[in-house]
C-alpha cells in the first residue's frame, strides 16, 4: 500500500475551510490522517517529504484543456498533455470534444479512455459533444454520451447558433445531469474578426471582434437557463458586459457559471501591437508584485501568440474579468489549453490558427496576477482551482478531506523564476508568456497518493520511522 507523509506544509483546503500549518499522510491512495495524528498513523518506513514554506492544497482542476487526440496528435497527444498537465500542478482535467473525430459517439469516448488508461498520469475526463460533428445541426446521442463517462456536453469553440436547438440540448441534458458548456460567439457578429474591435484593430487594419458578439450568446444562455433550469457554464468570458450580465443572473438564482482564462486577466489587445504600445499602457503595472526591477518581455507587432478566440480586450475588459473572479461572478479559473503547431502560427495574422496553450504557466500567472497583485486570497485563488469547478463537475475532488482521494499540489507562492518555452512538456510552444517573469511555482504533483511529478531542487524526502 503507497504511503506518503507531507510535513510542515501550509494546508488550504477550501472546501473544509482549513489554512494552516499541517502535516498530511497519504495511504492507500487516500487521505488518511491530517495534523498531528499524521505522523503518529504514518507506517513504518513511510516516505515522508519536508514541504517547509510550501503550500499543499486539493490537486487543481482544469475544467477547459484540448488534448488533440484522436486526429491531430502532431500538435499534442494525451501523454504529453496529460505531461504538461502534471508539471503545472493539475491532478484533473477535462478534454474539449473538437478532435478529428469529434467526440460525438460512445466509442470514440471509449477510444479516447483507452489512450488515457494508457499514456496518462494524471486524471482526464471527457467533455461530449452536443452535436453531431460539431456542426450545430442534429443533436448527438447525449444519452448514449452520459452513458460512456462524459462529464459535460459542449461543442466547444463552435457555438451554437440556432435557440431552439441549444433550449432541446439544454432540456436533454437536464434528463441526464449534465452540465452545458458553452463558447459565446454569435458568428453574424463576429464575421472574419480576428482581434477586439476597438481602437487598435483600426490601428492594425485587422478585422474587428465586438464584444457584442460574445455578450449576446451570454444572454442567451442566461434565458434558456432560467426557462429550462439546466446549468450553462459560459466558457472564455472576455468582457465586462459578460461579467455583469453573469453577476446579475446568478444574484436572481438562475443556473449559470462562468470561468476566465489567464490571458484574459493578464493581456490586452494593445499586446498585439507590440511591446512599445503595451508596456505604456499595462506593462509596468502587471509587475509592479516584483521586489526588484526586471528585463520586461517584448514581442514584434502581430504577433500569432496572442491569438486566441475570444481576442484579447481592453484593459476595462481586463479589470472587469479581475474583479468577476476575485467576487465569485467567474467560479473557475481554466487555461484553455490549445497547442499548435509552429507552422500553423507561423503565418499572417489574419490565416493563424486561435488559441495558446497555458496548463505550464496557468498557476504562476494566476499567483502573480491575483494573489500577489492584490486581488485575492490564496484560499479564494485556490478555491477557483478546486471546489469551483469540482461542484460543477458533480466530482468526489477539490478537498483534502479525510478519505478523500488523493490528488494534491504542493507549490511554492513566493518562487521567482522566468518562463520559458523551451522547457515545456507540452508538444505546442505557441504560448505569449515566453521569458516573462512569474512569482508562484507549482512543485509537486500527486494523483492518488502518487507523486507524478516534481522538482526535485524544492523538495527534501527521507524514511520515517512510526511514532
Amino acid at each position: 500500500m503507497s504511503a506518503l507523509l507531507l510535513q510542515n506544509g501550509r494546508l488550504i483546503d477550501p472546501a473544509n475551510g482549513v489554512d494552516a500549518q499541517r502535516d498530511l499522510l497519504l495511504l492507500g491512495g487516500k487521505v488518511a490522517a491530517i495534523g498531528d495524528s499524521a505522523l503518529e498513523a504514518a507506517p513504518k518506513g513511510v516516505e515522508s517529504v519536508d514541504i517547509s514554506g510550501l503550500v499543499v492544497c486539493p490537486g487543481l482542476i482544469d475544467s477547459h484543456v484540448h488534448f488533440r487526440e484522436p486526429g491531430q496528435s502532431a500538435k499534442e497527444t494525451i501523454g504529453t498533455g496529460s505531461a504538461a498537465a502534471a508539471k503545472g500542478g493539475f491532478t484533473t482535467v477535462v478534454c474539449m470534444p473538437n478532435t478529428t473525430p469529434a467526440i460525438d459517439t460512445a466509442g470514440t469516448v471509449a477510444l479516447i479512455q483507452d489512450k488515457i488508461e494508457r499514456q496518462a498520469d494524471i486524471n482526464i475526463l471527457i467533455a461530449g459533444a452536443i452535436t453531431k460533428g460539431l456542426a450545430g445541426e442534429e443533436l448527438a446521442p447525449i444519452g448514449s454520451l452520459k452513458g460512456a463517462g462524459v462529464v459535460a456536453i459542449t461543442d466547444d469553440g463552435a457555438c451554437i447558433q440556432n435557440n431552439e436547438l441549444m433550449r432541446r440540448a439544454l432540456e436533454y441534458a437536464n434528463m441526464f445531469q449534465l452540465p452545458v458548456f458553452d463558447h459565446c460567439q454569435d458568428n453574424h457578429l463576429v464575421g472574419n474578426g480576428v482581434m477586439h474591435e476597438g481602437y487598435w484593430n483600426m490601428v492594425l487594419g485587422l478585422p474587428g471582434w465586438p464584444s457584442s458578439g460574445e455578450e449576446i450568446i451570454v444572454a442567451r444562455n442566461i434565458h434558456l437557463a432560467d426557462l429550462t433550469q439546466t446549468h450553462v457554464h459560459c466558457q472564455n468570458i472576455s468582457t465586462a458586459g459578460s461579467v455583469r450580465l453573469l453577476k446579475e443572473a446568478r444574484a436572481r438564482g438562475i443556473p449559470v457559471s462562468g470561468e476566465a482564462s489567464p490571458h484574459y486577466f493578464t493581456l490586452t489587445d494593445a499586446s498585439v501591437a507590440g511591446s512599445d504600445s503595451f508596456w505604456k499602457d499595462d506593462g509596468e503595472k502587471l509587475f509592479s508584485y516584483l521586489a526588484s526591477p526586471v528585463d520586461l518581455p517584448s514581442w514584434p507587432s502581430y504577433d500569432t501568440s496572442f491569438k486566441m478566440t475570444p481576442p484579447l480586450r481592453a484593459a476595462s475588459d481586463r479589470q472587469a474579468v479581475i474583479e468577476g473572479i476575485a467576487e465569485g461572478t467567474l467560479s473557475i479559473i481554466c487555461s484553455d489549453h490549445a497547442p499548435h503547431c509552429n507552422y500553423e502560427k507561423e503565418v499572417e495574422f489574419d490565416i493563424a490558427p486561435f488559441g495558446i496553450t497555458g496548463l505550464e504557466t496557468e498557476l504562476a500567472l494566476s499567483l502573480s496576477l491575483l494573489y500577489h497583485a492584490g486581488h485575492m486570497s490564496l484560499s479564494q485563488l485556490i478555491e477557483r482551482f478546486t471546489t469551483g469547478p469540482s461542484q460543477l463537475l458533480n466530482l468526489d475532488k477539490g478537498t483534502l478531506g479525510l478519505g478523500s482521494v488523493a490528488d494534491v499540489t504542493v507549490f511554492d507562492p513566493e518562487a521567482d523564476w522566468v518562463f520559458d518555452r523551451d522547457t515545456c512538456l507540452s508538444k505546442g510552444e505557441n504560448t505569449p508568456f515566453h521569458g516573462w517573469p512569474l512569482r508562484g511555482k507549482n512543485v509537486m504533483t500527486i494523483v492518488s497518493g502518487e507523486i507524478v511529478w516534481q522538482e526535485a531542487s524544492r523538495t527534501k524526502a527521507s524514511a520515517t520511522a512510526s511514532a
